[in-house]
């Protein structure tokens, strides 16, 4: 049976903002139920209208009072991005949590997003340094706490630098290692630049393990008629306990990197099981390919180009803010 005693204890977010993407379903779902439930005013920027409005309701009943904000926001499309970014710079107000959750896996078929980017560095990677971008006068008011959710996937791998978008050889699996490698590369150097540059940023990595959601289920607008053969297995052991965590449980890792004042910049959270595919969250030796800093580097020039975005240079470019910058949730 599926272990139901492995929590972690959120601390009170009454006054915090929190941006959460991919918190329609899934995981990301079980993630904005206790951000809401701890009195986080939760933005959700959500692709699917109607799932975004079933899931904040369903928020809203099992948290009474919660506040739940949605917002359009497709991730494939930078244009989207920008207008989600405008729109909130217009709202005003600090952003003092951001985590980046939504992502695709394995189309199987090479697909490209409305920029022409591989499909799934365009949605896992570039969109959320986009993202990012755009509320980063938001995020540095708030002193922001800013969890990007990689994968056990980048644990191997590397970054195809001779053909970023595989139009030559297109392997979905690597392809999706690529996404999250470089998606991870650029959180850790997020909070290298915050430190450095005194942007008040706090950056770093979770990941959920591997638990039965959508993520390798039947995906029609992807191309993927069934369920894959690794879905329907992390179901069986899901249900049995063994290794793999539940949609719930894999959830825990992106909280605790989130909102614990025990976790820090610079660091990858993930379960404490076996391989790090299930068990409660605990903090973990960056991969491999993530240790690299003059990788992360080139990871980060050539992102944000790609993405074509800007970042400031330093801590005299501070936006002002009618909010003072709150270091609550910062932590050493």
């Amino acid at each position: 049976m599926p272990r139901t005693d492995i929590d972690i204890t959120v601390p009170d977010l009454s006054g915090k903002r929190a941006v959460l993407t991919g918190g329609s379903d899934g995981i990301g779902l079980g993630i904005a139920h206790r951000l809401a439930a701890a009195g986080a005013e939760l933005v959700l920027p959500v692709r699917n209208p109607g799932k975004g409005r079933a899931a904040a309701a369903e928020i809203r009943a099992a948290a009474p009072g919660a506040t739940v904000t949605l917002h359009d926001l497709d991730l494939s499309s930078l244009g989207s991005v920008a207008a989600f970014g405008e729109t909130m710079r217009a709202e005003g107000g600090p952003i003092h949590l951001l985590i980046s959750n939504a992502g695709v896996m394995t189309p199987p078929a090479r697909q490209t997003t409305a920029d022409g980017h591989e499909l799934q560095m365009g949605t896992n990677h570039l969109g959320h340094v986009a993202l990012v971008a755009h509320l980063m006068p938001l995020l540095r008011a708030g002193r922001a706490r800013v969890t990007s959710q990689v994968s056990v996937a980048a644990a191997s791998g590397s970054i195809h630098w001779d053909d970023l978008g595989w139009e030559r050889s297109y392997d979905g699996m690597k392809a999706y290692r690529q996404s999250k490698i470089a998606f991870g590369l650029f959180g850790l150097e997020l909070d290298r630049r915050s430190k450095a540059l005194g942007w008040g940023i706090t950056s770093n990595l979770s990941h959920p393990g591997i638990a039965p959601t959508r993520l390798l289920s039947s995906r029609p607008e992807l191309g993927r008629e069934r369920d894959t053969v690794g879905v329907r297995l992390i179901r069986v052991l899901s249900r049995r306990g063994i290794l793999a965590g539940t949609a719930r449980t894999a959830g825990l890792p992106a909280l605790f990197a989130a909102t614990s004042p025990d976790a820090g910049g610079g660091r990858l959270y993930g379960p404490s099981g076996f391989q790090h595919l299930g068990g409660a969250p605990a903090e973990q030796q960056l991969y491999k390919p993530l240790r690299d800093e003059e990788e992360a580097e080139r990871a980060w020039l050539t992102s944000v180009e790609l993405a074509g975005v800007t970042f400031p240079a330093g801590a005299d470019d501070r936006r002002s803010t009618d909010d003072p910058a709150d270091p609550a949730m910062q932590a050493e």
